[in-house]
């Protein structure tokens, strides 16, 4: 047998010992259509479920979805309850402070949910008098809880965005900041959102909202982020990613943005 040089030979160990582990296991907070919710039969489904589970046929590993609530995936990833966090969570600097991120899997902006005809925008004059909801643990929350709380917005945390649709239709609140292409998707192609729109404003923002959303992975767990990238890399490279995001939006969902 050659002896492989000792660069090779590391990664050869890595992708061994990510193929001898068997599976990967994805922690997920199903309420949060269309990139994770729960099927009828209370399995998993949405982009990113369809993006864990292709990524696991790349890296020929078996996929284990786990479901947690999100104001805890962080703590719960870190107890090793799961490998990996795949729930639509932005990669902040504050983040990156606590977990590893793989490549970009999507960069999508964020808006308010408004009753049509409201003309309320995400701005502080557009908010005066107005009650914001957001779900706890959630770049919107940070977002709206810096900017807007101190300026006398008020601003109510959930402890999940399908909770908050029921008060936003029953008039308790008057909007909710979320995920653009999750509302779009999700709530406001359902019978109950016909009513509703998203805000003509768009909100990005690095500071807040990150470089876009990744796997969350533990700071020492390099075998499993090698895993995600490489096969990330291939999932561009077939076609595969595009053919699932096509199948969720109507827009472009893989960019990078400078400010």
């Amino acid at each position: 047998m050659k002896l492989l040089p000792l660069a090779a030979l590391s990664l050869f160990a890595v992708a061994t010992l990510a193929q001898a582990q068997g599976e990967l296991r994805f922690g997920i907070d199903p309420t949060f259509p269309p990139f994770e919710s729960k099927a009828p039969d209370g399995s998993p489904q949405g982009f990113d479920v369809d993006i864990g589970n292709a990524i696991c046929a790349v890296a020929k590993v078996k996929c284990v979805w786990v479901q947690t609530s999100y104001d805890s995936i962080i703590p719960a990833l870190q107890a090793r309850k799961f490998d990996a966090i795949l729930s639509a969570m932005a990669m902040t600097e504050k983040r990156r402070k606590q977990v590893a991120f793989s490549d970009m899997v999507y960069n999508t902006p964020s808006a308010l949910v408004v009753k049509k005809g409201s003309n309320i925008e995400p701005d502080i004059e557009g908010l005066k008098g107005k009650t914001v909801a957001v779900a706890q643990g959630t770049t919107q929350e940070t977002y709206a809880q810096q900017v807007w709380q101190p300026k006398g917005i008020q601003v109510i945390s959930y402890p999940n965005q399908e909770e908050i649709y029921p008060d936003l239709i029953g008039g308790r609140i008057d909007t909710t900041l979320t995920s653009a292409a999750s509302a779009e998707t999700g709530f406001l192609k359902s019978p109950p959102g016909a009513d509703y729109a998203l805000s003509k404003t768009r909100l990005y923002s690095k500071k807040y909202f990150g470089e876009g959303v990744g796997i969350g992975l533990r700071k020492d767990d390099n075998a499993n982020l090698k895993l995600i990238n490489d096969a990330l890399a291939q999932l561009h490279k077939d076609g595969t990613y595009d053919k699932i995001a096509k199948k969720y939006f109507s827009f472009n969902v893989y960019q990078r943005l400078d400010k």
